[in-house]
């Protein structure tokens, strides 16, 4: 499969690339852990479909230290006994955040005050940034069909 855009060989989306590349620089720096983070990325990407996503999200996650038996539970996370309770709080955020168009009302009361109860202030901030975020790079993806497997951990940075 071929990428129907290539975002670093066209001078827009180049430079639309390296904006939200920077915002995601501020998320990564915050205080949100970074295990978590990686568990939210994974899971928007399992839920839209983001081939791209999926394959970078995971060998990033496994390469910073994410066992293969928390990375093959994401997507059945509700049954796994392997996720903290901040953790399972989070991804129920970033799933009914991912999925807002197929929810009457968005995110529920009850998601959002079960993620207020494990994330501080400054991580919640970060915790809907780094789910819109991703959302963001799904969509370009998706959109644009940009292909899997290849990815190798580091490769943006």
């Amino acid at each position: 499969m071929d990428a129907r855009l290539n975002f670093y060989g066209n001078r827009a989306t180049e430079k639309f690339a390296k904006h939200i590349n920077a915002a995601g620089k501020v998320l990564a720096d915050s205080a949100l852990p970074a295990a978590t983070q990686d568990l939210v990325r994974l899971r928007a990407s399992q839920i839209n479909g983001c081939g791209f996503c999926v394959d970078m999200h995971s060998k990033d996650a496994a390469h910073a230290g994410e066992s293969a038996l928390r990375l093959n539970l994401v997507a059945a996370w509700r049954e796994a006994t392997v996720f903290t309770e901040a953790e399972r709080a989070a991804l129920e955020l970033a799933e009914q955040g991912t999925r807002i168009a197929d929810a009457a009302g968005g995110v529920t009361h009850e998601a959002w005050a079960n993620a207020a109860r494990h994330f501080d202030e400054d991580q919640l901030a970060a915790l809907v940034g780094v789910i819109a975020l991703v959302n963001t790079y799904n969509r370009l993806n998706v959109m644009t069909r940009q292909p899997a497997g290849d990815y190798r951990p580091g490769q943006f940075a």
